[in-house]
């Protein structure tokens, strides 16, 4: 099996191309707002952030297999399996979940999510979580005494240990990022092989963070090398100028662009040092680039590109990041075949 990454741009205007085929793709998302689009039959992540540089238009992400699939849905997961590997979405509207004591209800909803997907992975008998990717509205506010980024990783946390998988050490890669509106929405990669998790030796461990960020700690790696049959994916967390546990470069965009950019490069250091295919290079990686205000845009992209090369694919998203005072984020993710010397 081959799993490919593929990327489109969509305008208004190209409602017809979105793709409707559910015979060849796994799952992914729609990046921007999409106005008239069809939405496409596999499990797909809607991804309301304006999409910069690209006027109105949507891109369409979508992760296909040469092989059959089998799909379904399962306590509201819209799921696609490809052989040993499985693809899955959820939403989850926080407002149902109440206030209680024990819990608010972003993280009461973050929680059922997770304990929902780990079920899901069970009956499947795909254990192993490679790659999640989360979205919530207003990340960085507060409410019921607590930031919403930790109210998150809270239930994230919850669910991690009781399902008796380890909070740290070998947890999957991971963004989790903010929009102006949006249900709690999560999807999904997960797969019969472990992953190989990736750390990055200029920072701390998000997993280990002190307790000034919250209570619970994030529950993910900076990276995952994920093994598919014939191919090793690298998986790059939501990355940004962060050294140690501290932010850098406070106020300055071109700052943190550079130092981001800089933890990526590490990173993929690092995973050429624990990988078994040829070595990663940042011109091969595919980039998702947060950027908090619209404004920074044009300085970003002017830092990023000749730093990741012309024919590197990014694009970038106006999007709120887990610190009010981180101005970008940046996750890759590149593919390579084994056997390849």
């Amino acid at each position: 099996m081959t799993l490919r990454l593929i990327s489109q741009t969509l305008q208004p205007t190209d409602a017809a191309r979105v793709s409707r085929e559910t015979r060849a793709v796994l799952g992914g998302a729609l990046l921007g707002q999409p106005s008239g689009l069809a939405v496409p039959l596999w499990p797909v992540q809607r991804i309301a952030a304006p999409v910069l540089g690209a006027g109105a238009a949507v891109v369409e992400e979508s992760w296909q297999a040469d092989q059959t699939l089998l799909s379904g849905q399962s306590e509201g997961i819209v799921w696609s399996r490809a052989g040993n590997l499985l693809y899955g979405v959820i939403d989850l509207d926080e407002s149902l979940f109440a206030v209680s004591l024990a819990s608010t209800p972003l993280q009461a909803a973050s929680n059922e999510a997770y304990r929902r997907i780990f079920r899901l992975l069970e009956a499947q008998q795909l254990p192993h979580l490679w790659r999640v990717w989360n979205y919530l509205a207003d990340i960085t506010g507060e409410s019921h005494g607590l930031e919403r980024y930790r109210q998150f990783n809270i239930g994230r946390q919850d669910a991690f240990l009781e399902f008796c998988r380890g909070a740290t050490g070998n947890v999957p890669a991971a963004c989790a990022i903010g929009l102006a509106e949006s249900p709690l929405s999560i999807a999904f990669m997960a797969g019969d092989q472990p992953a190989v998790p990736v750390e990055n030796p200029r920072q701390v461990s998000a997993y280990h963070y002190p307790a000034a960020y919250g209570p619970r700690s994030p529950t993910f790696s900076r990276a995952a090398l994920v093994y598919p049959p014939g191919q090793e994916i690298l998986f790059i967390s939501g990355t940004a100028s962060i050294v140690g546990h501290q932010t850098v470069h406070p106020g300055d965009v071109v700052g943190q662009c550079r130092e981001a950019l800089t933890n990526v490069a590490a990173v993929v250091a690092e995973a050429n040092r624990l990988g078994r295919s040829l070595p990663y290079a940042l011109n091969e990686l595919s980039y998702r680039v947060y950027v908090r205000h619209a404004g920074d845009f044009p300085a970003v992209r002017e830092t990023l590109s000749p730093l990741i090369g012309a024919k590197a694919e990014a694009v970038y998203l106006q999007a709120d990041i887990c610190r009010a005072d981180l101005l970008l984020e940046i996750e890759a993710v590149a593919s390579h075949t084994l056997g390849n010397s």
